[in-house]
């Protein structure tokens, strides 16, 4: 069954509604004040209606306003609505990637809006252009049609499209998730879209490759210091730097103690970089508990700056360090540090230039760890031996459950290594089972306490 409007009536376009209003160069939702549309929307969330519609008359009603706005039905959208699972008014997706949606074809998509509640809409690659893309995001906010969209790939969005999207984060009550991939957040939509995050209820976003370095990470960040809904925030591929950027980034780190998960990958961030979130990590007494810095340009030395912070950690969770120039010298600075550690439970180290001597020192971190969880080394050059320690210290170490290495290559053994490489990694995969089974038992008992 599909959500029903206020009056109860079928989902084909009523001519005479009073809330809607025409304006020059295409036609937007006008919106009652912030405390109305939020108390209008719990009543209506509360409501129950016997006179519901099914998706068959939303493919209907989508058929007739299609040929109302002299559009044909776009073929996707009708096997979506066919295809789709419908409860309490909630589909899961409506999938209009790469589909070109001009103004008219945005307009006949209303009755699909206006009667479904969707988990996701994906916009991406759609080839928005201004007009539709704003009454588009006018009614998505007017009939709370979904809690995630994706408007990534979009990039002939003008300001009146910014300006709706950030009437939309700013106003919706539904939308939790915003994903804004290769854009460019340069002057007027960073502008409006961090004004937008100081009042927002987005909990998760995505800004990735969007140019952010500079002014617009400035004007991002002075928005995010007092937002106190955001829980992820996911920047990578922004060619941020290791001085101004990262002074920014550590500045949020140090204001801002809602945020729980910071993604940084495919930056330059460098040591110099870790060295100001370092800065920024340590003071954290509640808050961010995933940093994740893959592919930074991180070495060894950058590793000095996190052996002195990592003691001091209590909340920070998750680390992942991947495809990083860390080598075995970087995992020694750390490896004490680690071992004072408590709070990291998953550690990433894939690509980083380790080998058997790295391995040997992560074996002794292992050995004193009572609450590293995954630790993940592949892709690095692990061979017998630091198999071996790694096999000697799962002997004592309860907590792991997760212990990544890449097999070695068949050319560089013989027989007799062959089967000690398989005994070592059949041992090591055990020891790791038997303690997420320990793990799950021990966390199934507080539960039930």
């Amino acid at each position: 069954m599909t959500r029903c409007s206020d009056s109860g009536e079928n989902c084909t376009e009523n001519p005479d509604r009073n809330q809607k209003k025409r304006k020059k160069g295409g036609k937007h939702v006008s919106f009652p004040p912030d405390e109305q549309i939020v108390s209008g929307f719990a009543e209506d969330a509360g409501r129950t209606d016997d006179r519901c519609v099914t998706l068959m008359d939303v493919i209907g009603a989508y058929q007739q306003s299609c040929s109302k706005h002299q559009v044909q039905p776009r073929e996707s959208i009708l096997q979506q609505l066919q295809q789709g699972v419908c409860g309490g008014g909630s589909v899961e997706c409506l999938d209009l990637k790469g589909e070109r949606l001009d103004h008219r074809s945005c307009e006949a998509l209303e009755v699909v809006l206006k009667s479904l509640h969707f988990d996701f809409i994906n916009l991406q690659a759609a080839q928005l252009e201004e007009n539709g893309a704003s009454s588009l995001l006018d009614m998505i906010l007017y009939y709370e049609s979904t809690t995630y969209l994706d408007i990534s790939d979009n990039g002939s969005m003008g300001t009146s499209s910014w300006r709706a999207l950030a009437h939309l984060i700013k106003q919706s009550v539904c939308l939790s998730r915003l994903d804004a991939c290769n854009v460019c957040l340069v002057g007027y939509p960073v502008q409006s879209l961090s004004k937008a995050l100081l009042t927002s209820r987005l909990r998760v976003l995505h800004l990735n490759n969007a140019q952010l370095s500079g002014s617009s990470l400035f004007t991002l960040v002075r928005a995010l210091k007092t937002n106190r809904a955001l829980l992820e925030l996911h920047l990578s591929s922004n060619q941020l730097n290791g001085y101004q950027d990262a002074m920014q980034l550590g500045e949020l780190l140090r204001y801002n103690n809602t945020l729980q998960t910071l993604e940084l990958s495919d930056n330059v961030l460098g040591d110099p970089g870790l060295e100001e979130l370092c800065d920024g990590l340590s003071r954290q007494t509640k808050g961010l508990k995933v940093l994740i810095l893959k592919n930074n340009q991180i070495t060894e030395r950058g590793m000095n700056h996190l052996a002195k912070t990592l003691p001091g950690l209590k909340i920070l969770e998750v680390l992942d360090l991947g495809d990083n120039h860390l080598g075995n010298e970087g995992i020694q600075v750390i490896r004490e540090p680690l071992m004072v550690n408590s709070s990291l439970l998953h550690l990433g180290l894939a690509q980083s230039n380790i080998t058997c001597e790295g391995a040997v020192a992560l074996a002794e971190f292992l050995a004193e760890s009572r609450l590293i969880q995954r630790l993940d080394l592949h892709q690095n050059r692990v061979k017998l031996g630091g198999l071996m320690a790694l096999s000697l210290a799962l002997r004592i170490n309860c907590s792991l459950s997760h212990l990544g290495v890449d097999p070695i290559p068949p050319q560089e053994l013989d027989e007799f290594l062959t089967e000690t490489q398989k005994r070592l990694q059949a041992e090591i995969t055990q020891r790791c089972n038997a303690n997420a089974s320990r793990l799950q038992r021990d966390a199934s008992e507080m539960n039930m306490e």
